[in-house]
């Protein structure tokens, strides 16, 4: 079985930054994108930003392209989101998640998910 465990969550000001990192273990699925999925209260869950761990491609929410950057480590079971110049809106809990293939941008094609940590940006 595959588990995912975030971590870097937190309160911030407005204009601050958080990193976040979502570390894997379990079965091997080194081959599978990783990403980035938050939900805030009364809101679906909806796609942050995720990569493919065999080609490095990434892709972008419009709302933080420009904001965040996702990255992966040498090993490709760690993935981060660097968060820069937060806003109020952005306070969610975050969500990582391993999906089924490539682009991953949708709730619906994950295959895992991590238990969520969550980021409250103060205004």
């Amino acid at each position: 079985q595959v588990q995912l465990v975030e971590s870097g969550g937190g309160l911030v000001q407005a204009g601050g930054s958080l990193r976040l990192s979502c570390v894997g273990s379990g079965r091997t699925f080194s081959s599978f994108p990783m990403g980035w999925f938050r939900q805030a209260p009364g809101k679906e869950r909806e796609f942050v930003a995720s990569i493919s761990r065999t080609s490095g491609r990434t892709a972008y929410a419009d709302s933080v392209k420009g904001r965040f950057t996702i990255s992966r480590d040498g090993a490709d079971n760690t993935v981060y989101l660097q968060m820069n110049s937060l806003q109020a809106e952005d306070t969610a809990i975050y969500y990582c998640a391993v999906g089924k293939f490539w682009p991953f941008v949708q709730t619906r094609t994950a295959d895992y998910w991590g238990q969520g940590t969550q980021v409250t940006v103060s205004s």
